[in-house]
């Protein structure tokens, strides 16, 4: 199993003009340890919408590659946005999951997951043609290349250890992370549209 922080850097190394939403909880926490910038969109709230805020990012900003990056509770709660996302096809689209096999923000019950259910097969299952396991940082590389290569939608799973890590929060309020976000990708006057 993978160190999730590890994980995480070695996706966003030389991360360029990618756009990433992280899921609620530790993926928020993590994308912001290794860097917080607003092309970072980490969720607060709303479990379960990471894939399809990714989507219309993507949809929106079809030059630019989005990376999702959630874990498997939230991908759990979230699964009906994999057909959706099959469908539409963007190109610019990635989702890493980060599956420990626990819900950890709630108190570490065991997801679905953690007794055969396999979010892979489920992506492929929705019409993703490209799905990849980590299972190592060299993996994490070559996803990584995809991403930036615009080869998606693709949909890559990575099992990581269930543990917990010093806490790195982004800013709190959903207000000022949209409207930074908006700024960075439409400029300084953006607000005030």
């Amino acid at each position: 199993m993978l160190d999730r922080r590890e994980l995480c850097a070695a996706v966003l190394q030389d991360r360029g003009d990618l756009l990433v939403v992280a899921g609620l909880g530790a993926s928020a926490w993590d994308i912001t340890a290794i860097g917080d910038t607003p092309a970072n969109f980490p969720l607060w709230g709303g479990m379960g919408g990471a894939v399809m805020i990714g989507l219309g990012l993507a949809l929106a900003q079809p030059d630019r590659p989005v990376l999702v990056i959630t874990g498997d509770g939230e991908m759990l709660m979230g699964v009906g946005a994999l057909a959706t996302i099959a469908h539409q096809a963007p190109r610019n689209l990635a989702i890493l999951v980060q599956d420990n096999e626990h819900y950890s923000e709630t108190g570490g019950q065991q997801t679905a997951t953690r007794h055969g259910t396999d979010l892979a097969v489920m992506a492929e299952g929705a019409g993703i043609k490209r799905t990849q396991r980590i299972a190592s940082l060299a993996d994490a590389a070559k996803f990584r290349d995809a991403v930036h290569a615009k080869e998606g939608p693709v949909f890559a799973l990575a099992k990581i250890e269930a543990k917990n890590l010093p806490l790195v929060l982004p800013p709190r309020e959903g207000a000022i992370l949209q409207a930074r976000m908006r700024e960075h990708l439409l400029g300084p006057a953006a607000h005030l549209a």
